[in-house]
């Protein structure tokens, strides 16, 4: 029996009578993390990594929610459920089952370089593995931590000795505490968009360090918009919560997308982080070959193409089809 298959309403394990990450409502949700595509409101039960308790309820408001510590188990109509940290977001989880012998792990999304924001990726031995194929290109290869900090940080102190604001987009959710977590607070102020300023908080709760942060209702002194960074949802690009910065400003967007050559240019900024909270190539083989799975289930990417690849390495690979990939919900926080 397979452990899970693809249902109209997301990923069923038809033992547990649960789904993982499901996009239609339904009785019992495993959530892997609390990104907009993989937790969705509706659900009679939600079950997630503790973690990941405080920005899921942040998201989606007062639920019916029961949280596991990483590593801690439960069984369900006979299946065997646990979370294991997938080095997403905060709280993100791979969901291992196990019934009558078969273990099955399903990643949501994951990258297997550590970051200061959140636990890292823990590969989890098992017969089966889905995986997702979010940058499942060869041509996807991220760089150190280290090294794009070092950047932020020059193009930020260069602006401010211009007078300029540095404004940097980002997911609200996760980029926006990572960019945080590693830049150099000594340059100057720095004000947060309020999709962002919640998430803040929340990580703060949960024990993780981000230097100190301003709403831009709470700037009372002008001349922080000229030195300050800005960290924003790619939804405020053009929309009036840029009206405060005027002309002088320099902008950038942080996301794996930039390693692709045109991908600044299209989105109209100043410069390009390449910055991603999803593994890149190397990182999607690293963790299917560590996990000794003999089977590998592609779920949101670049799927036929990684299906194909895992095919001529001598693995049982398929596809599901999902609606996971549209990340975030911050095109809504365009005037926030």
């Amino acid at each position: 029996m397979d452990l899970v298959i693809s249902r109209p309403e997301g990923l069923y394990c038809p033992p547990g009578d649960f789904y993982i990450d499901p996009w239609r409502k339904v009785d019992r949700a495993v959530i892997t993390h609390a990104h907009a595509d993989h937790a969705r409101y509706g659900h009679n039960h939600y079950l997630c990594a503790a973690p990941g308790g405080r920005v899921l309820c942040k998201r989606l408001g007062d639920i019916n929610l029961d949280t596991l510590a990483y590593g801690q188990s439960i069984v369900h109509n006979g299946v065997k459920v646990s979370l294991h940290p997938a080095g997403h977001v905060l709280g993100s989880a791979q969901v291992r089952l196990e019934y009558k012998g078969e273990v099955w792990v399903a990643s949501g999304d994951y990258k297997v370089m550590p970051d200061l924001t959140c636990t890292p990726f823990e590969p989890v031995k098992c017969h089966t593995f889905i995986t997702e194929s979010t940058f499942g290109l060869p041509v996807y290869r991220w760089r150190s931590d280290a090294e794009i900090y070092a950047e932020i940080n020059q193009w930020w102190a260069d602006n401010a000795a211009q007078g300029k604001a540095s404004v940097l987009y980002g997911y609200s959710f996760g980029k926006a505490q990572r960019i945080l977590a590693g830049v150099d607070a000594s340059i100057g102020p720095i004000v947060c968009h309020s999709a962002a300023q919640a998430l803040n908080d929340s990580y703060r709760e949960e024990g993780v360090a981000l230097p100190d942060t301003l709403l831009v209702s709470e700037v009372t002194d002008k001349s922080v918009y000229k030195t300050c960074l800005a960290l924003a949802p790619p939804a405020a690009s053009g929309a009036s919560w840029m009206k405060r910065f005027g002309n002088a400003y320099s902008d950038a967007f942080a996301s794996g997308w930039m390693q692709l050559r045109g991908a600044r240019r299209r989105q109209g900024v100043d410069k390009g982080f390449v910055m991603s909270d999803h593994a890149d190539w190397p990182g999607l083989m690293r963790a299917i070959g560590e996990t000794g799975a003999q089977q590998v289930i592609v779920t949101h990417g670049y799927v036929a193409t990684l299906v194909r690849w895992l095919q001529d390495q001598g693995l049982d690979a398929r596809a599901f089809q999902t609606e996971y990939g549209a990340e975030d919900d911050d095109a809504a926080a365009g005037a926030a």
